[in-house]
């Protein structure tokens, strides 16, 4: 099984870092592939990064099909362009918060996100609203870390997060935590030895559902709303998506 983990930012260290997290869970067998890509915010944490970024979460789905890519993850808890993704493939698609949405509640009747900003924590809300796991988040909280300082200043970050979830722990009558951001694959473990709380995270729990869906031939519907994108010519620099 080949699963193609599109990292939407363009911060190469991320994607590896990604990249390594997602093959540690992945069954035997099972090739993870992991992207970003060539152009775009180099972190996402704002709407209109969102907005850019989904044109490279096409792009990277587009050159997958090419490979003849099993299921995909996009590795971004705002899941930038994950309809959009959804339509141009038959196989599987899956944003990391939805994924760990779905598995936060099926391990605790409440969780808690902890993310990176309070502006992308709003971004969390609007998703859980969409998704419909508004009823089961307690609250959204922000360690108030920018994205980039996950790289540049790991161990920092790290305690800044770890405070947050023993807050979170302590104050918000949870059974779980989920983190949200795709940049804290590879703290999961160390959270949940420092918090003694299940710890939800979005890369890995994403990939063990892809796998999953894969596995039962359950790929993207493509009748209603998610058939491919009727062809048509497009212009300027989008030019190269004309079928």
């Amino acid at each position: 099984m080949l699963i193609r983990v599109i990292n939407p930012n363009t911060t190469r260290s991320m994607t590896e870092k990604i990249g390594i997290s997602a093959q540690r869970v992945a069954a035997p067998g099972t090739r993870i592939v992991a992207t970003n890509p060539d152009s775009g915010p180099v972190s996402i944490e704002s709407h209109f990064d969102e907005a850019i970024s989904a044109v490279g979460v096409a792009d990277e789905v587009r050159k997958g099909e090419r490979e003849g890519t099993d299921a995909y993850v996009i590795a971004c808890f705002g899941d930038p362009g994950l309809l959009a993704a959804r339509e141009l493939t038959r196989a599987p698609v899956l944003g990391i918060a939805e994924a760990a949405f779905h598995l936060a509640t099926m391990i605790s009747t409440r969780f808690s996100i902890v993310t990176t900003l309070s502006r992308t924590g709003i971004i969390a809300e609007h998703l859980l609203q969409s998704y419909g796991f508004a009823h089961h988040c307690r609250r959204v909280r922000a360690a108030e870390i920018p994205v980039l300082d996950l790289e540049d200043d790991g161990a920092c970050a790290l305690n800044r997060i770890v405070d947050e979830c023993r807050r979170a722990k302590d104050e918000d009558n949870i059974g779980a935590i989920v983190l949200g951001c795709g940049g804290m694959a590879d703290l999961a473990d160390e959270i949940r030895d420092a918090v003694g709380l299940p710890i939800v995270e979005g890369v890995t729990a994403a990939v063990k559902l892809a796998e999953t869906l894969a596995s039962l031939k359950l790929g993207t519907s493509k009748f209603g709303d998610l058939a491919f994108p009727p062809p048509k010519r497009f212009t300027g620099r989008f030019e190269h998506l004309s079928s």
